[in-house]
């Protein structure tokens, strides 16, 4: 499949036993053979099951079902960094006044390119880190253990999450390129439209 150009709208979705999960749309910042970086404005409005995020885990449970209500993107600025075949990306956050808020580990399936951009599917487990990457700290771990409890994953799945997740805190805490550059005065193009999901974004 094609390569996606820089300021180009796609479709960042999840999928969970065949169907759509989450959908957000993201601006292409860089789609290259060794990194993929993606941008998402607040205001933007995206995709997901209905009802608190605080209950979507049980949500993924065998047996269960969920419908899609449309949510909106408030209070940061995202920058994403992700790299093919590698189970998490990494975050740069800021707030509505570009003031950096964190960095962000997020473990997930390896992306998966498609027509209208790349498919994953979120694993719960991250890392808040700093943005002078002083400091860091686990997010969501008790929601990975609500998902061992309900059968959503195994033990040995949870224990591959951490050590994917330790692979993101050391890309950013060591600075291994491309965080051997500051990334806080980035700032997207100001030619690039918000992004919208593309049409075919609600099919599997």
């Amino acid at each position: 499949m094609r390569r996606f150009e820089p300021g180009e709208p796609i479709a960042l979705r999840e999928r969970w036993r065949g169907r759509v999960w989450v959908a957000r749309p993201a601006t292409v910042v860089v789609d290259e053979p060794g990194l993929l970086m993606f941008a998402i404005p607040p205001g933007t409005r995206w995709f997901g099951p209905a009802g608190t995020q605080d209950g979507w885990i049980r949500l993924k449970a065998p047996g269960a079902t969920w419908t899609l209500e449309p949510r909106r993107w408030t209070g940061a600025h995202v920058l994403s960094f992700a790299w093919p075949g590698s189970g998490h990306a990494v975050l740069h956050l800021w707030d509505d006044a570009w003031r950096p808020r964190c960095w962000y580990v997020n473990v997930e399936a390896p992306l998966r390119r498609s027509a209208l951009g790349f498919d994953t599917f979120d694993q719960d487990l991250d890392v808040v880190i700093e943005p002078d990457r002083s400091s860091w700290r686990w997010k969501d771990e008790d929601v990975v253990a609500e998902g061992i409890r309900l059968g959503v994953y195994s033990e040995r799945e949870a224990a591959a999450f951490r050590r994917e997740a330790e692979r993101g805190l050391r890309r950013v805490l060591e600075r291994r390129p491309p965080f051997d550059r500051e990334w806080d005065a980035w700032r997207p193009d100001p030619a690039w439209a918000p992004p919208v999901l593309p049409d075919g974004w609600d099919r599997p």
